[in-house]
C-alpha cells in the first residue's frame, strides 16, 4: 500500500474516533470549543508537533496528513451547513440543565456534567442560588446560558418605563501616543480640537497619553502613562514592592 494512502485511511480514521469520542466525553471537556475546534486544536497541534520532532519520516507524511486534516475540515463544514444532521452530530445541540429552579439530573448524566460544574458555570453567571434559575442551557461549545426568574432578575429602565438615550462604542482617539485619525475623522474632530481637549487636562504632548477615547455623549476619556498615584490597592499576598507607573 502507498505511503500517502495508508495515511489518507488513517487521517479519515482518526477524524471520525476523534469526533466520536469528544461526543461520549460531554460538553464541559470541550471547554468552549465546538467539536469540530476541539478535534482541530488536538490533532493538527499534534501533526504539527511530531513533523517537528519525528525526524525519522519524510517531513511530507506529516505536511500531507496536515493538509487532509483541513480539507476533512472544510468538508465537514460544508456538509454541517447543508445536512442539519451533520451538523447535529459536529456542532452537538443545547441541553437544559435546570428548569423553574429544578435539576435536570437525567440531562447532566448524559452529558458527563457533574453539579461542581454547574454550580460553577452559574456564579460566573451571577446565579449564586440555583432556585432563582428558570432556566439554565449547556450550550454545545460547553458554556451555560442562564435566565433567571422575573423575580429574581435585575431591574432595568425598560421595567420602570424610564427613557435612555442611546449608548454606543467608544471611539478611540489616542493609542499609545498615536492619534487615531481615522476616528477623528468620522466623528468630524481634527488634530487642533483634540490637543486642544488635551491641554485642558494638563496634557502638554501626545507622548504623555497612553490611550484616549470619546464616548457617544462627547465626553473624552484620557489615561496618561503616568498615573499619579499616591497608593494602588494590591489584591495578591506578594511582599509589597516598587508602585507600578
Amino acid at each position: 500500500m502507498s505511503p500517502y494512502l495508508e495515511i489518507f485511511l488513517r487521517a479519515v480514521g482518526a477524524f471520525v474516533a476523534v469526533v466520536f469520542i469528544t461526543r461520549m466525553i460531554g460538553k464541559s471537556q470541550v471547554g468552549g470549543l465546538t467539536i469540530a475546534d476541539w478535534v482541530n486544536g488536538i490533532v493538527i497541534g499534534s501533526i504539527a508537533a511530531n513533523m517537528v520532532t519525528q525526524l525519522d519520516e519524510p517531513a511530507g507524511y506529516y505536511a500531507f496528513g496536515l493538509l487532509l486534516f483541513m480539507v476533512l475540515t472544510i468538508v465537514s463544514q460544508w456538509a454541517g451547513m447543508k445536512y442539519r444532521p451533520v451538523h447535529k452530530m459536529l456542532t452537538d445541540e443545547p441541553t437544559v440543565v435546570v428548569h423553574n429552579g429544578k435539576i435536570l439530573e437525567g440531562n447532566m448524566r448524559k452529558m458527563r456534567y457533574t453539579v461542581d460544574d454547574l454550580t460553577s458555570q452559574l456564579r460566573q453567571e451571577g446565579a449564586f442560588n440555583i432556585s432563582d434559575v428558570e432556566f439554565a442551557v449547556a450550550e454545545p461549545n460547553g458554556k451555560l446560558s442562564v435566565l433567571l426568574k422575573s423575580q429574581a432578575a435585575p431591574v432595568t429602565p425598560q421595567d420602570l418605563n424610564v427613557p435612555t438615550k442611546y449608548k454606543g462604542i467608544p471611539s478611540e482617539l489616542v493609542v499609545d501616543g498615536v492619534i487615531i485619525r481615522q476616528n477623528l475623522k468620522q466623528n468630524n474632530l481634527d488634530e487642533q480640537w483634540l490637543l486642544g481637549e488635551l491641554q485642558k487636562q494638563g496634557i502638554q504632548s501626545l507622548s504623555e497619553v497612553f490611550y484616549a477615547s470619546l464616548d457617544s455623549d462627547g465626553n473624552l476619556y484620557v489615561d496618561k502613562k503616568r498615573d499619579d498615584l499616591d497608593y494602588v490597592q494590591d489584591i495578591t499576598d506578594k511582599l509589597p514592592g516598587k508602585m507600578p507607573q
